[in-house]
C-alpha cells in the first residue's frame, strides 16, 4: 500500500491547469504545423499561420492560448494500492483547479447553478472522472474544455441495424452541423458503445489521446482514417472559411454495449485541444 497526501494532487492539478491553458501539447503542436504545410487553400493556410503566431505570442508573454480557458475536466486513474491521506480527494482536486485558475489569472467560466448563472469566481467545481486501475501510481489528466466546441457535441442513440454506416453518418452529421462554431481545425473524439452516459465519457477521453496514435483495433483504426478523410473533404476548413483542413484527428474509443442499442457520442474540440498529464 502506498500513501499519498492529497496536497500533492492539488499541486499537480494547479500546475497542469496553467500549463494546459498556456502551451499546446507536443502532439497537437506538431499536427498543427503539419496541417499548415499541407493546407491547399491560401486563406486556410493564412489562418493556420495566424493560429501558430497566436501560440508563439501566448508562450512568450505567458497569456492563455484561448480566451475561453474552459471548464476543468479531470481524469483520475488511481492505482488500487494507493491510499490518500490529508483530507478529501475531491476537495483536493477542486482546490488544485481553484489555485490554477486564480493564481494563473485564467478566466473563470463556471456558474453555480445552470439556470441562476451566478459565477463561482474560481472555475470550480471541476468535472471529475475516477478510474481505479492496478498498481500504486496516480495518473492525472487535466483537460480544460471550452464551450464553443463543447456546445457542438452530440449523442446519437442508434439502432443496432444502423451499423457502421450509421456511425459514420452520425459523425459527419455532428461535424457538418458544427461548421465554423467549433473553431476548426478540430479534433473529433468519438465514443461507441456502452450506454447513454458511457459513450459520452468515451468520446471525451478520446480527445486526450495523442493525435498521432490510432486505435489498436483494426476496424476502429480504419474508421478513424476514413472519417478524417471525409471530414476534410467537407470543405469547412480552418476557421470555417474553406480549405482542406477541417479536422486534424479523429480519435475513437469503444466499449461493449447492449444487444438492443448502438450509442454513439461525438465530442468535438477546437484546434487547441488542451490537455496536460501529471503522474504521482
Amino acid at each position: 500500500m502506498r500513501t499519498i497526501n492529497v496536497s500533492e494532487v492539488t499541486e499537480k492539478i494547479s500546475e497542469a491547469c496553467i500549463e494546459a491553458n498556456h502551451f499546446l501539447s507536443a502532439d497537437m503542436k506538431e499536427k498543427l504545423e503539419q496541417a499548415t504545410r499541407q493546407e491547399e487553400a491560401p486563406l486556410g493556410r493564412q489562418i493556420l499561420e495566424q493560429l501558430q503566431e497566436n501560440l508563439r505570442i501566448a508562450g512568450e508573454d505567458m497569456i492563455p492560448i484561448c480566451q475561453d480557458t474552459g471548464m476543468a475536466v479531470i481524469f483520475m486513474e488511481i492505482g488500487q494500492d494507493v491510499h490518500f491521506e490529508g483530507g478529501s480527494l475531491t476537495d483536493a482536486i477542486n482546490e488544485g483547479v481553484r489555485r490554477g485558475y486564480v493564481d494563473g489569472f485564467l478566466r473563470k467560466s463556471v456558474v453555480k447553478d445552470p439556470i441562476l448563472r451566478e459565477n463561482t469566481k474560481d472555475n470550480t467545481p471541476a468535472v471529475i472522472h475516477y478510474d481505479v486501475v492496478p498498481g500504486d501510481k496516480v495518473k492525472i489528466t487535466v483537460a480544460p474544455k471550452g464551450f464553443g466546441s463543447e456546445n457542438m457535441s452530440r449523442v446519437f442513440m442508434l439502432k443496432p441495424a444502423d451499423g457502421i454506416e450509421g456511425v459514420k453518418n452520425a459523425i459527419l452529421t455532428a461535424v457538418k452541423d458544427a461548421g465554423p462554431n467549433a473553431c476548426p481545425p478540430m479534433v473529433v473524439g468519438v465514443g461507441i458503445g456502452g450506454t447513454f452516459e458511457k459513450c459520452a465519457i468515451l468520446a471525451k477521453k478520446a480527445l486526450t489521446r495523442p493525435v498521432d496514435q490510432h486505435s489498436e483495433i483494426t476496424w476502429v483504426r480504419e474508421l478513424e482514417e476514413e472519417m478524417l478523410e471525409k471530414i476534410n473533404r467537407t470543405g469547412i476548413g480552418p476557421g470555417g472559411l474553406g480549405g482542406s483542413t477541417t479536422a486534424m484527428a479523429v480519435n475513437v474509443n469503444t466499449y461493449p454495449t447492449h444487444i438492443a442499442g448502438l450509442p454513439v457520442a461525438i465530442n468535438i474540440c477546437c484546434h487547441v485541444n488542451r490537455h496536460a498529464v501529471r503522474e504521482i
